[in-house]
């Protein structure tokens, strides 16, 4: 009998600023991660990088601009480092937690490209700021000397923007599969993946970054997963949020989500993404369902007990 199979996007409050407080977040992220491997899920584990991308950023442009002879290192470079040292300690954590759990199964980390399209409007249109603050004067020679994009970010300073293009394809999804089918959890797509474009040399990384969320949405369908599970900070997906009227939602279709997101409802830098990267694998994967829930509700979730369920 097949397993269920289960792509888990872990939000940022599962991670910290700080490879210190990051290690200690990751301990207790291990558990209902393990809850769900006790389960017999197969398990495949997406995660974001932006506050470590954005370390790494700020190390090498501050070690850039005071001599020594230190690069200035590449956005792509950044999200292969993360991936790396993120993925450490989410397979390190959640194998200490199922050793103590007498549960035997190997977890690894896997640097992961993922196909973006050069011709996607998000290229011609970078929102996404990385890194760090700078005064207009160092803006403005860093764009002459690098044909970096700055946008003033209310009024902190300037900083760096990249485009947020669409993913394609998930390079290294053959890996994940047959790591997954062999048993194992597969930690992957850290940061949405390290974009690449595809080109007559072969793939080439550009300086972009993806949507965590939408690369695990795209993930699971190619996966075929039975489910997606996107874990953040709120236990259910909410109607007029922060409002006196605020209602919490316990099963949405995707014809109610495109209702709402037309009516104007959820944040576009926050709840937003994750409705529409449900969406987007609904629309591909028709018997499977879709999970917003809070990351210590995790099994809870699963059991209908929590979170918000997305069907078709």
């Amino acid at each position: 009998m097949r397993k269920e199979r289960i792509v888990v996007a872990l939000g940022g409050n599962a991670l910290g600023n700080s490879p210190a407080e990051q290690l200690a977040l990751v301990r207790e992220t291990a558990k209902p991660l393990a809850d769900l491997v006790e389960r017999g899920c197969e398990l495949v584990i997406g995660h974001g990088n932006g506050p470590q991308v954005g370390m790494l950023q700020l190390a090498t442009d501050y070690a850039a601009g005071h001599g020594g002879g230190t690069p200035r290192m590449p956005l792509c470079e950044c999200g292969a480092m993360t991936q790396g040292y993120i993925g450490y300690h989410l397979q390190q954590a959640l194998g200490r937690e199922l050793k103590a759990r007498g549960i035997e199964k190997s977890c690894v980390s896997l640097v992961t490209q993922v196909v973006v399209d050069p011709e996607d409007p998000g290229f011609r249109n970078p929102t996404k700021p990385v890194g760090g603050f700078y005064t207009a004067g160092e803006a403005a020679a860093l764009a002459a000397e690098k044909g970096w994009r700055f946008m003033e970010d209310a009024g902190r300073g300037y900083r760096r923007v990249v485009p947020s293009p669409k993913p394609v394809r998930i390079v290294e999804r053959e890996a994940v599969e047959r790591l997954v089918s062999a048993g194992g959890v597969v930690i992957t797509v850290g940061g949405g993946g390290i974009p690449v474009v595809e080109t007559e040399r072969g793939l080439e990384g550009v300086a972009a970054v993806i949507d965590k969320d939408s690369a695990c949405a795209l993930l699971a369908h190619e996966l075929h997963a039975d489910r997606l599970v996107i874990l953040t900070a709120v236990e259910r997906v909410c109607l007029h949020y922060g409002r006196s009227d605020e209602r919490a939602l316990e099963r949405v279709t995707l014809a109610e989500c495109e209702g709402y997101l037309a009516a104007g409802e959820f944040a576009p830098g926050s709840m937003r993404p994750k409705i529409e990267a449900c969406m987007d694998f609904l629309r591909s994967e028709s018997d499977a369902t879709a999970i917003i829930a809070a990351l210590g509700h995790a099994s809870e979730a699963l059991a209908g007990k929590s979170g918000t369920r997305i069907v078709p």
